[in-house]
């Protein structure tokens, strides 16, 4: 009992911490002690010992991050920085708002990141990527800046992260433990997806036009990419050619490589930004340099919490949520989707809620001996979308990463924005898919 309540305590005052502006880099560590002081795990391993504690299970998940992510973090980060010293970002920005007008901006970064996570590129690397085009448009459009995180996420980890056929960690991971392809229950994900994208943009619409009501803009910051003239812009279509690289060598090196062919693609979409318009960089090592610096201060975050994740996951209280949430009577999807969000609540991982849960959940549910047989497709699908919902929390890597490292954005201006599109809209979406898997 007492380490459900330190859990959820943990839990909470994480939540807290992080809307109150407090670093992630201190708010994760203090959260995850309070588990480990009210599971029963030594706070520090003791010579000899091979108990579980604090510091190996914070450091382990802290540092295995850190080594499978640096590489991409670093060079998305680059890469979104030369394309914005380039001029390249605000020449598709100036792009498509003369085309569609400034009026279609948010619907220009939406579907941006759309084209790019449904691409293969990383749901971070998208941030990197889309936001220098982003401010551009929300500049010229003169939209309120606070919407930038939320438009960039729902773009990103809503409709296209968990639909059938994204290439997208969140769709494959249940393919190993199911038996499934990425395409599973694709006629439901579909009616899914087009349900997430049209009320999440609506929704977001409505917000964005409350708020201009409401006397808000655009606000400059001194360290905005600064305006460019049409002159000292490259052209339109040489500014799409590095993110097409990216999202060719994405599909071509992804079999050889597999997560490591998205350092190959950003590196081949750095290289193309700097071989077509070197001549245009205002400062090319400055922006290496800043990229590099962004770089660090986005992953350290993330890992922050990934390590609280991983001290969360070793305490008592989490087995004896899961055994409880997979105990529940009634639909299998309905308790399957409910551990999956309440798991990847608390880890503040999509993925890694996946990769706790599906081991356990999956002899439940699929095979022969399964006490409570589900299509095995329906039951991806579901799972699927479900880990795109809590997941979506204050302390999520990418959220804070997002809000924060991207944007300079805080939680307390602009997180009420990410989490009504990306907790409560896929929340609505897994309830859709549950309905139409049991009457389709």
């Amino acid at each position: 009992m007492v380490s459900i309540i330190g859990l959820a305590l943990a839990l909470a005052l994480l939540v807290y911490l992080a809307m109150r502006g407090m670093s992630i880099l201190v708010a994760a560590p203090l959260c995850a002690i309070l588990i480990a002081l009210t599971s029963g795990l030594a706070l520090l391993p003791q010579s000899g010992s091979t108990d579980a504690s604090f510091a190996v299970s914070y450091m382990t998940g802290f540092t295995g991050f850190f080594r499978d992510w640096f590489l991409m973090f670093l060079l998305g980060a680059i890469f979104g920085k030369v394309m914005e010293d380039s001029g390249a970002a605000h020449s598709v920005a100036h792009w498509i708002v003369d085309k569609l007008g400034v009026r279609h901006a948010v619907l220009a970064v939406v579907a941006a990141c759309a084209i790019l996570t449904y691409g293969g590129v990383s749901v971070f690397i998208v941030a990197f990527s889309v936001y220098p085009m982003a401010v551009g448009l929300f500049r010229e459009a003169n939209l309120p800046r606070r919407f930038l995180p939320g438009t960039i996420a729902f773009g990103s980890v809503t409709f296209t992260m968990t639909s059938a056929g994204s290439p997208e960690i969140q769709n494959w991971i249940p393919i190993s433990y199911l038996g499934t392809t990425p395409y599973a229950g694709w006629q439901v994900s579909l009616i899914v997806a087009i349900f997430m994208a049209l009320a999440g943009y609506y929704w977001l619409s409505r917000m964005m036009q409350k708020a201009i009501a409401n006397g808000e803009s655009f606000t400059g910051r001194a360290n905005d990419p600064e305006p460019r003239g049409p002159g000292t812009m490259p052209h339109p279509l040489l500014s799409l050619l590095p993110l097409l690289a990216v999202l060719v060598s994405t599909k071509v090196f992804h079999d050889a490589y597999e997560s490591f062919a998205l350092v190959i693609a950003l590196a081949a979409g750095i290289a193309v930004a700097t071989a077509f318009n070197f001549r245009r960089f205002t400062d090319f090592g400055g922006a290496v340099a800043l990229g590099a610096t962004g770089a660090v201060i986005a992953i350290a975050n993330t890992c922050a919490v990934v390590g609280f994740g991983s001290v969360a996951k070793g305490a008592p209280a989490f087995q004896i949520a899961l055994d409880a949430v997979t105990a529940m009577p009634g639909s299998p999807l309905i308790a399957a989707a409910l551990a999956i969000t309440i798991i990847c609540g608390l880890t503040g991982s999509a993925s890694g809620g996946q990769t706790i849960a599906l081991p356990l959940l999956a002899p439940h549910y699929v095979g022969a001996d399964a006490p409570q047989p589900v299509d095995p497709e329906a039951l991806h699908r579901v799972v699927a979308i479900a880990s795109g919902g809590l997941d979506s929390l204050p302390h999520n890597g990418y959220v804070v990463t997002t809000i924060r490292a991207i944007c300079g954005e805080t939680h307390k201006d602009a997180y009420g924005v990410v989490g009504a599109l990306t907790v409560i809209v896929p929340a609505i979406g897994t309830v859709l898919a549950i309905v139409l898997f049991s009457i389709l």
